[in-house]
């Protein structure tokens, strides 16, 4: 049964999508390697200054730049999700797309770097689980 709440793609048209989507996706991880980087930065700081009160201006400052880069990635998150797919992969860049497979829902998995969606896997597989596409058996909204 085909949940009305959920978009579906077919693989062509979830194909349709990554070239809105794979510069999505790059920001994202580049983004999420700042924040990254920031968040070790801040957490050094806070630990060499240890019994001192409050922030210093180096950990405001920082703390500041860590907080702008997560309400930035959450505004790509919120465009992705525009779209209609699932960002599942925060350092590989791995999306989900929902769509059927032999009468059961499935993900259509993609992960940047990737020219094309290739791979499939089920709902609970996560990545690990990727199979190879059959693209004859993806169906989308006319089951």
């Amino acid at each position: 049964m085909v949940d009305e709440s959920i978009q579906y793609f077919t693989l062509e048209e979830a194909n349709k999508t990554l070239p809105y989507v794979r510069p999505i996706v790059s920001d994202i991880v580049e983004a999420y390697c700042k924040w990254k980087d920031g968040v070790r930065r801040y957490e050094v700081i806070a630990a060499s200054s240890r019994g001192d009160s409050g922030e210093t201006d180096e950990q405001v400052e920082l703390r500041e730049e860590v907080e702008q880069i997560a309400r930035e990635i959450n505004a790509y998150l919120e465009e992705l999700a525009t779209v209609g797919c699932v960002f599942k992969g925060f350092d590989d860049g791995l999306v989900d797309f929902h769509s059927r497979l032999e009468g059961r829902d499935i993900f259509l998995c993609w992960k940047l770097g990737e020219d094309e969606i290739t791979h499939w896997h089920e709902l609970d597989a996560g990545a690990a689980g990727r199979q190879e596409l059959v693209p004859e058996l993806v169906q989308g909204r006319s089951e």
